[in-house]
């Protein structure tokens, strides 16, 4: 009998891709299969938040998102003759602690198509037109049916991870309820076309009667325009490049504008659903089959990606001998967040319609730099802390002798970051286990700001997890604590 795979993954969206590419980059056994006979060719998905800016930079793909994305452009709201500008985003320079400040624009195709590449790179491929058709199992693996051309195959993995979208086959077949509303009667068509008569360097915004608008927004690097049209609830969609433009031409009074060489089209409906549970078993969820989310605010990609950063580095620390029960923290850190993110979203898309200044604007809430797992399983509360930051918290960037710490943090170990001499002995004297994740130690002072980004004030020893959270904060008792919290989260040290 063949070894079983370690992961199997179901769904080539980039929550399915990042999983694929964290786990292949630690060495493990991974398939990843998509129904789909190719990769996804519309724009989607666009916005990419800073903290997943991190998380590209850490997996190797930053270098290739900057170059094909841009920063946001400026709205033009049109009223009538007048166009009123906007700016949805105050852009920021880059700080000592938050390198990636600003909200990038790339169309969702070329977002697959860079990670698709990295996951080449790593000796990993998409399987398109493989269906999951279903999946038993019992106390060590799980056994998947999938669909192709040369019929079905039999798939024996020791977990499977449903990252299938709002459809999930995964989700249904686990019987998980998916708790929420699809709000049928409020449809928008989206198109990607060629577009004439409208200049690149807005995001136009038509308002309407009764909520309805129109939006175009310019892909970077291309000459396509995204458009947005939300229906009446009674109106059949335009198809084809003259009915679609006739429709635009009547919502923006504007006959100069047309479409053509569309690319791609769909009519969205708003799902606002979260799944009960993120976990049976062996199989988990991620991304869309977890969570769906209006379009405002650019919240789905992004923490689907997060998803799937939490539960890469665990599902390798227990197939390396780590304590099971670190995978239950995956579904009690990221549900509450997916929870909360849908609340953001649902009530951004609502003050569209009333085109409410406040859900224009985008900020600190959207770019998911503060989001915490503290009081969680793994971060639980009483435990030490610095002046600004708690276990659980995103452990900040800062700038280090010729470097930045992320430099060091960018990889699947751990990091110890030790702050003043008795913290940098307890760093060499504490051990680590010689499977799953490494360990990177490292001391620093404060010639360069650290303090100031980690609001240290004395001896402090600082356990970074591989997905870029505290782990673990000392200010005293530095190899006890310490000590105590690895236990969780790594194989036993043997000796």
């Amino acid at each position: 009998m063949n070894e079983p795979l370690d992961v199997l993954i179901a769904g080539a969206g980039p929550t399915g891709t990042i999983l694929a590419i964290d786990l292949l980059r630690r060495g493990l056994a991974v398939r990843i299969v998509d129904k789909a006979p190719r990769s996804f060719e519309g724009s989607r998905a666009k916005g990419l938040q800073p903290r997943t800016l991190e998380v590209f930079d850490d997996v190797g793909v930053l270098g290739d998102v900057l170059d094909g994305s841009s920063d946001y452009p400026r709205l033009g709201i049109h009223l009538g003759p007048v166009t009123v500008p906007w700016r949805m985003f105050r852009n920021r320079e880059r700080s000592s602690d938050v390198p990636y400040p600003n909200t990038r624009l790339m169309p969702q195709y070329r977002t697959d198509s860079v990670l698709h590449d990295r996951l080449e790179q790593l000796g990993g491929k998409v399987e398109y037109g493989r269906e999951l058709d279903g999946f038993t199992q019992d106390a060590s693996t799980v056994t998947a049916t999938v669909l192709g051309d040369n019929g079905p195959e039999r798939v024996t993995a020791r977990y499977l991870v449903g990252a299938d979208g709002g459809a999930s086959v995964v989700r249904k077949h686990l019987g998980l309820g998916f708790l929420g509303e699809t709000r049928d009667g409020d449809r928008m068509l989206i198109v990607d076309a060629v577009t004439t008569g409208l200049s690149g360097n807005r995001w136009h915004v038509w308002p309407g009667a009764k909520g309805r608008f129109a939006g175009a927004c310019p892909l970077p690097h291309t000459d396509l325009f995204q458009w947005m049209i939300r229906l009446s609830p009674d109106e059949e969609p335009p198809d084809g490049e003259e009915a679609i433009t006739r429709r635009i031409q009547a919502h923006t009074r504007n006959r100069s504008i047309a479409v053509r060489d569309i690319r791609w089209r769909s009519v969205f409906r708003p799902n606002i659903r979260l799944a009960e549970a993120y976990r049976r078993g062996r199989v988990f969820l991620a991304g869309d089959a977890a969570h769906v989310h209006t379009p405002a605010g650019a919240q789905g990609l992004n923490t689907g990606i997060q998803d799937a950063y939490n539960l890469g580095w665990k599902l390798a620390q227990v197939l390396a001998g780590a304590d099971p029960h670190l995978l239950d923290s995956y579904e009690a850190e990221r549900l509450p967040i997916a929870a909360g993110v849908l609340g953001l979203s649902t009530k951004k898309y609502e003050g569209l319609a009333k085109l409410d200044p406040s859900s224009l604007r985008r900020g600190k809430d959207e770019q998911q730099l503060s989001l915490t797992y503290h009081g969680g399983p793994l971060a639980p509360s009483g435990t030490d802390r610095t002046k600004t930051l708690q276990v659980g918290d995103r452990a900040p960037d800062a700038d280090l002798p010729g470097s930045r710490l992320f430099d060091t943090y960018r990889g699947p170990h751990f990091t110890l970051v030790a702050y003043g001499k008795e913290a940098a002995a307890a760093s060499d004297e504490l051990d680590w286990p010689a499977t799953g994740a490494p360990l990177r130690r490292i001391t620093v002072d404060d010639r360069h700001g650290f303090r100031g980004s980690y609001g240290v004030e004395g001896d402090t020893l600082l356990l970074v997890r591989p997905d870029g959270y505290l782990g673990h904060i000392a200010t005293r008792d530095f190899l006890a604590s310490t000590r105590a919290t690895t236990r969780a989260l790594t194989p036993e040290v043997t000796r």
